[in-house]
């Protein structure tokens, strides 16, 4: 049994809008250096923590985390559609072991996921099939938010699963999104009637004229943000790289003492995505110390994101 660590901003911007050509390059490169440590690795199970964005989970019923037994991909922004390869028996043990320390997990015997989730593993292999998939989503764009004390619990449970349950893999805890950002993602306590149809479920299953034309807002609100209309909130890259400091350091209790609503009004409203990260952080930290060997971070007007990469294995 080991475990390793991948987290990975992610962006929808990718394949629509064209940052300058020296910083393409250097996220690339940080990829690629994600793939070839990860064929290096080759994982038997990779344990996927990543947002949604109003695509798989509305306020009907918006759950702070949630197991997948079953996962399908949405397939937005140009990403893969489909079936993910989930092991229900090991998604099914890991929701009992967590609700018995008294985490009360959330489950799904059909998990819609977005490009939040499915975008690493495009990246990483260019298939969102290759591995045998467990998916795990971390609520990080409607409020009311868990305290992030309760997002690193999260994290220690799944850590000590790994532990205690799978000793005979190799496993990949993928944490997916942030940094700082405050993409065009519509908020309940100021959203129109319309709007507020949508985020209570009607945004569901999508036409592909209202994908397009949600997609296309976003879009556009990336390209005015990079020419300097500031359409959205600063990025915040000293906000960024405290988080990832604190996350390289192994302890992360500092984190507990940041608030909602503190990230929002220094980090945007989609920087809760960094939940993902520190759940995934946690779990590597259950077994034991880490250390990050490599890091990547940049902030990117064109993404909408102060854009983090970085690689964490076990010390022993």
């Amino acid at each position: 049994m080991t475990l390793a660590l991948v987290t990975m901003s992610h962006s929808p911007l990718l394949d629509f809008v064209d940052p300058p050509a020296a910083v393409k390059a250097e996220v690339e490169a940080a990829f690629e250096a994600v793939r070839s440590f990860v064929k290096d690795y080759d994982p038997d199970l990779v344990i996927n923590i990543g947002p949604d964005h109003y695509n798989g989970f509305f306020y009907d019923v918006m759950p702070p985390f949630c197991i997948g037994y079953e996962a399908i991909a949405i397939g937005d922004f140009g990403t893969q559609a489909g079936a993910l390869d989930v092991p229900t028996a090991i998604a099914r043990d890991l929701a009992e072991f967590l609700m018995q320390r008294d985490i009360d997990m959330t489950v799904s015997l059909r998990m819609e996921v977005d490009h939040g989730a499915v975008q690493p593993m495009e990246l990483i292999y260019g298939d969102i099939t290759a591995k045998p998939i467990l998916p795990i989503f971390v609520n990080s764009v409607a409020p009311p938010f868990s305290p992030l004390s309760r997002i690193r619990r999260l994290g220690e449970g799944i850590g000590a699963f790994v532990l205690a349950e799978l000793a005979d893999k190799k496993v990949l805890v993928i944490g997916s999104g942030g940094l700082s950002h405050d993409p065009p993602v519509p908020q309940i306590a100021t959203a129109t009637p319309e709007v507020r149809e949508t985020l209570l479920g009607g945004g569901r299953h999508l036409t592909a004229v209202a994908r397009d034309a949600r997609q296309q807002r976003v879009i556009d609100a990336a390209k005015d943000f990079a020419a300097g209309i500031n359409v959205v909130k600063p990025l915040a890259p000293g906000w960024d790289k405290e988080l990832m400091r604190i996350l390289a350091s192994g302890d992360l209790s500092p984190i507990d003492a940041w608030t909602p609503d503190e990230m929002t009004e220094v980090a945007g409203n989609s920087s809760h995505e960094v939940r993902t990260w520190i759940a995934a952080y946690a779990a590597l930290g259950a077994l034991g110390a880490y250390t990050v060997q490599y890091s990547f971070y940049r902030p990117i007007p064109e993404y909408i994101a102060g854009f983090g990469v970085t690689i964490a294995t076990l010390d022993v």
